[in-house]
């Protein structure tokens, strides 16, 4: 049975889905005002497991990840270009599908953005001050009245006079505590508003996913996932909303993925350490990155460094080499086998994809040692239920293995190599692979080893085999 780290209870819980058999979870998505960056990738890379595992493990799910459409950065970036919001957000709407595509995230079941659901939040936000927990400000913004919520602080696990109001909650002398958070913001000169019973204006930020999730997955569903950035105040700020307006247990199962750091420092703009996703995979294969994200458990702390990723590199590499072995589709996976029982089983244990990737690991040795067919195809089967090694083994162990490599491969096969650039072409490979057999069959064996170890040197390993030659980079 499927345990999951439940945020709210602190810890590990059987997972009983509230209808039999089927699943409704909600992930809070991006903000799409920027490219995204590398803690969008592995909230995109994390959720996109734990859809894949539910529904490997039989569930009928139904997978909501929001988008952001609408809140101060956007609008201040949106000023800042001379453009519309909607062309800001469509064009990095389609960044995000373009990044997440190449990570091997699929596309959720539904996928709201908050401008869509404007109406939703009007009428919340009247349940809440008709039950007495929402009120209007001096200021004219609406807001959340917190200590009037008895269980405000559940999820973060803090009494009320130890929390503190959420960084993305301003300052302002008219709420009658500072915790209380905005619900709808009065309308400001030069930016977007609606009519709303208040006068003109905008909603906040958290009655978003509140307002969402309920109308697409009910008042009450299974999983709401996220960054554990998140975990205060926005979640925290989700439950009051929704069990204060419906008067009913919000969500059963809170999942918060852990921070990504780089060497060893949280990533944050103020320090110089920030990536996009567009930046590394300049540098690295998108899938070695989705390899990197899920050889880490997925609540750890995640730290990035080029050496981290060089290693993902290096080890899915030897995951590829075992598959050269296995046909190209994947076939159904025998769950009785002994090593699909400790992958399913360490799964199954709030997701331990560390353990997970062990049991590949150990199954590619096997297959390397006995070079079976079955086993690489089981290999290729329970890779697939992570969103990896289902490409063509030989295409990717032949592929140039960073940017750098792929354009001195250009340069390598238009004659322009250098000595810091020497990754060859294919068909320059091929070419000296062929001069290699040769001076074997004249019995020239030093220049058949200078071949070699020039090919080596350029990051070229060759194999022999009893069919033949076969290459791969280093």
């Amino acid at each position: 049975m499927l345990k999951i780290y439940n945020t709210l209870a602190r810890r590990k819980q059987h997972f009983v889905p509230i209808e039999p058999g089927r699943v409704r979870m909600y992930v809070c998505g991006m903000t799409v005002y920027d490219y995204c960056h590398l803690g969008h990738a592995r909230v995109m890379v994390v959720f996109d497991m734990v859809q894949r595992w539910l529904r490997a493990s039989g569930f009928e799910l139904t997978y909501v990840r929001n988008i952001t459409d609408l809140d101060d950065k956007i609008i201040r970036r949106a000023l800042e270009n001379g453009e519309t919001i909607g062309e800001l957000t469509q064009r990095f709407i389609g960044y995000m599908d373009e990044d997440a595509a190449a990570l091997g995230v699929q596309k959720p079941d539904h996928e709201p953005r908050a401008t869509q659901y404007i109406g939703g939040m009007l009428d919340m936000i009247r349940a809440l001050q008709g039950k007495g927990l929402a009120y209007q400000a001096a200021s004219g913004d609406i807001n959340y009245s917190v200590r009037k919520f008895p269980g405000y602080g559940k999820l973060s696990g803090k009494t009320l006079d130890e929390l503190r109001a959420g960084e993305r909650v301003e300052t302002d002398p008219s709420k009658h505590d500072p915790l209380d958070f905005v619900l709808w913001k009065r309308a400001k000169e030069g930016e977007p508003f609606w009519e709303s019973p208040w006068g003109a204006g905008r909603p906040g930020w958290h009655i978003e996913c509140s307002v969402m999730s309920s109308k697409l997955l009910g008042a009450h569903f299974d999983i709401h996932g996220g960054g554990q950035d998140l975990q205060f105040p926005h979640h925290e700020n989700e439950i009051a909303q929704s069990e204060g307006a419906y008067g009913d247990v919000f969500v059963n199962y809170w999942m918060h993925n852990g921070f990504v750091r780089v060497e060893d420092e949280k990533m944050s703009k103020s320090l110089g350490n920030f990536f996009t996703i567009r930046e590394v995979l300049k540098q690295y294969d998108a899938e070695v990155v989705r390899f990197f994200i899920l050889r880490a458990h997925y609540r750890s702390p995640l730290n990035y460094s080029d050496q981290h990723l060089d290693d993902a590199k290096h080890a899915l590499a030897r995951l590829y080499t075992a598959l050269k072995r296995a046909p190209l589709a994947a076939g159904a996976i025998d769950w009785g086998d002994a090593y699909a029982a400790r992958f399913r089983a360490a799964m199954n244990d709030d997701f331990n994809t560390p353990e997970a990737v062990a049991v590949l690991f150990d199954l590619a040795n096997e297959v390397n040692k006995a070079a079976d067919e079955r086993k690489a195809a089981l290999l290729r089967a329970l890779g697939g239920v992570l969103g990896l090694l289902q490409r063509d083994a030989t295409e990717f162990l032949q592929r140039p293995q960073d940017a750098g490599a792929r354009l001195a491969g250009a340069a390598t096969a238009n004659g322009a190599g250098s000595a810091a650039s020497r990754a060859y072409s294919p068909e320059r490979i091929a070419a000296l692979i062929q001069e290699r057999a040769a001076a074997k069959k004249g019995r020239n064996y030093a220049e058949a080893d200078r071949i070699r170890k020039d090919l080596l040197d350029a990051g070229v390993v060759l194999e022999d085999t009893p069919q033949g030659t076969t290459w791969r980079r280093a």
